[in-house]
């Protein structure tokens, strides 16, 4: 099985929803832990990585995609 790959300010989508509705999430903080905060309400949440890795779909927008070359 192929691991997902995933980076800081990546939003992801998760395969539950968070009690506000929302499954879309924001990867604020990576080490063994992962911060990932809410796009619909702001709430963060702190998992384990493997609990992570587990519940994450897909990734939706990478932050590396949202920064171009040109800006400087």
């Amino acid at each position: 099985m192929e691991r997902k790959t995933f980076e800081l300010g990546d939003i992801v989508l998760m395969k539950k929803q968070h009690p506000c509705g929302a499954n879309e999430m924001e990867i604020i903080r990576m080490g063994m832990d992962i911060r990932i905060k809410c796009v619909k309400c702001k709430h963060s949440i702190l998992l384990p990585r493997m609990k992570f890795e587990k519940s994450l779909k897909k990734v939706l927008r990478s932050a590396a995609d949202e920064t171009s070359p040109g800006d400087a």
